[in-house]
């Protein structure tokens, strides 16, 4: 059977209401910031002014830590819009860094994830800890490539599981399908290009943890992605997969505004136990 790739992956299509979300997260995200005097925000960890980290300490100054990287493609949307997702795990104790980083096609996929890697690194400088990442879209994507980097060959001073667990929704982890939309105007994928940026196609260090969920209304690419990366690390990483009941691909997020949700729970136990937590 034919894919239609473009239908599968146009998930603003898919979504009509995506944009009424989309002002929903600034809201959100803005009132967040406001109510969070204590925020570190526009922290920059690279020459580009994208290339910024918002970080919301919990009251413990020794508070575990986590990492959310936004999505859209790596081609749209902006850090300042997600400040909120910091929301649960802040209330559950859990010191929460926002990522931003360049777009594609000023950059490329490539490029962006080297970037995510030197927030990790600033991070480490910073808290001197060991973190989880959790990322959505684009974002779920570079969260498997973060839990897959050995860090100790980028830095020397940190530890090769710098991000032993990662916590990935709606992430794309084999980009090949892309270069067929038209999406790929912007992101200049070759078939060369698409294997080397597709975490799941790397090793994987053994111990690490990554949850790939995605929305059970999202489509069944979307679906697929998610359960392969689950598969395929399974055994070596620790994995797991779940669709999110009655959510789609942009309100699958909902749930890190409330810290009693699975989701909030989850990244907060992975950032309080990164090096150590399977699921049960």
């Amino acid at each position: 059977m034919t894919i239609d790739y473009e239908k599968e992956y146009n998930n603003r299509a898919r979504v009509p209401e995506h944009q009424q979300i989309f002002d929903g997260w600034a809201r959100d995200a803005a009132a967040y910031r406001a109510a969070r005097p204590k925020a570190e925000l526009g922290i920059s960890y690279g020459p580009s002014p994208r290339q910024i980290l918002d970080i919301f300490p919990a009251d413990d100054a020794d508070a575990p830590l986590a990492l959310f990287i936004h999505g859209g493609w790596w081609m749209s949307l902006h850090p300042s819009s997600f400040s909120h997702m910091a929301a649960g795990p802040n209330a559950r104790g859990v010191t929460v860094a926002v990522a931003g980083y360049d777009l594609c096609p000023d950059v490329t996929i490539a490029q962006i994830t080297d970037q995510i890697r030197n927030a990790c690194l600033l991070l480490w400088r910073k808290y001197r800890k060991r973190f989880a990442v959790y990322g959505h879209s684009a974002g779920g994507h570079l969260t498997a490539c973060m839990t897959a980097t050995t860090w100790s060959t980028l830095d020397a001073d940190a530890p090769a599981d710098l991000v032993p667990a990662g916590y990935s929704i709606s992430g794309v982890f084999d980009v090949e399908p892309l270069r067929h939309t038209s999406m790929n105007a912007n992101l200049r994928l070759t078939e060369t290009s698409a294997r080397l940026i597709s975490p799941i196609h790397w090793p994987v260090p053994p111990g690490r943890t990554l949850d790939a969920v995605a929305g059970a209304l999202e489509s069944s690419e979307f679906l697929r992605q998610s359960q392969e990366i689950a598969k395929t690390w399974g055994g070596v990483a620790h994995t797991h997969y779940a669709a999110i009941a009655g959510t789609n691909h942009f309100t699958v997020l909902a749930p890190f505004t409330d810290p009693n949700s699975g989701m909030t729970a989850r990244v907060s136990e992975l950032a309080r136990h990164p090096q150590g937590v399977s699921r049960r």
